[in-house]
């Protein structure tokens, strides 16, 4: 499991919702060998952290997630 991983991301890898999922191969990590996937809302405040392996994932900096509503 990782310990501890900053994954940072363009907006434009977030999901239609604004998120990601973990496992993620951004991460190095095997979709299929670590924990049950999560949705993890990024865009709401920036960042998000697994609760099951503590990985966390957020906007590089100066990126902005528009509005899709």
């Amino acid at each position: 499991m990782s310990t501890n991983a900053v994954v940072e991301l363009l907006a434009k890898e977030l999901n239609h919702q604004g998120g990601v999922f973990c496992p993620s191969p951004k991460a190095d990590m095997q979709l299929w060998d670590n924990h049950p996937k999560v949705y993890l809302d990024v865009a709401r405040t920036g960042e998000a952290k697994c609760p099951y392996c503590g990985t966390v994932y957020r906007l590089k900096a100066g990126e902005t997630v528009s509005s899709r509503h």
